[in-house]
């Protein structure tokens, strides 16, 4: 395991005949999260046969094998030793992204009902959100999508009532604890906020994902006039 790091033991529960879901705890959790892309990382890099694909989320990793090729017995004992043997943080090359954002208005339609029910001004909602250096916790949802958490308590928000048909890509939202951009055209239930011209998902770009597990993430408030004189933030 990670070195330093203190959490329970991995439970294992099978999914059908053909997967095995590894968990550590059901919570949110940075250094949980480390383990979880430490073990899926582990797992790429000392494959045996039968062993299919690791599929990382925040606090569980989803193991594919084949049952014709490697019993779920030795799949589990296989985990345990990468697990619990010592290794270096696979997540050490993580990147700092600064991502700019124009707040409010029509490309944050959700901001200002955000800022009422939380009894804070429009102001203090774009310093809380944008002063947390975040993590990706995970990409999923939509190619390029990364999970980043956690946002302040105090402008945790939950998904509204009825999602949008289609939110833009590069809108920033808040959905409980969690904050993300959507990377492209989606259907869409998070808070929108605010938006950024900074493209998370290219399929023309290596890799196309701007994002990746362990990467962190800071927003950088701008204005509409920087953004129309071109701001990318470097």
């Amino acid at each position: 395991m990670i070195e330093g790091m203190s959490v329970p033991p991995p439970l294992f529960k099978p999914v059908g005949d053909a997967a095995l879901l590894v968990s550590f705890e059901q919570r949110i959790d940075e250094q949980i999260n480390r383990r979880v892309h430490a073990l899926a990382s582990s797992l790429l890099r000392e494959p045996i046969p039968g062993l299919g694909e690791a599929v990382p989320a925040y606090s569980s990793v989803l193991v594919h094998y084949d049952p014709l090729r490697i019993s779920l017995s030795e799949v589990i004992q296989h985990i345990n030793q990468l697990a619990y043997a010592p290794q270096a943080d696979n997540l050490a090359a993580q990147k700092l992204v600064e991502i700019p954002t124009v707040y409010g208005g029509s490309r944050g339609p959700d901001l200002e009902g955000l800022a009422r029910k939380r009894a804070l001004s429009v102001d203090e909602v774009i310093a809380l959100h944008s002063r947390v250096e975040y993590q990706v916790y995970l990409i999923g949802f939509t190619p390029g999508f990364a999970y980043l958490g956690s946002v302040d308590e105090r402008i945790a928000s939950p998904r509204l009532e009825t999602p949008r048909l289609s939110v833009k890509a590069g809108s920033v939202g808040i959905a409980g604890r969690q904050t993300g951009v959507y990377p492209v055209d989606s259907p869409g239930g998070w808070q929108i906020i605010g938006w950024t011209p900074v493209r998370l998902f290219d399929p023309q770009r290596t890799p196309p994902s701007l994002l990746e597990p362990g990467d962190r993430v800071r927003f950088v408030p701008i204005s509409e006039k920087e953004l129309a004189n071109g701001f990318t933030g470097t």
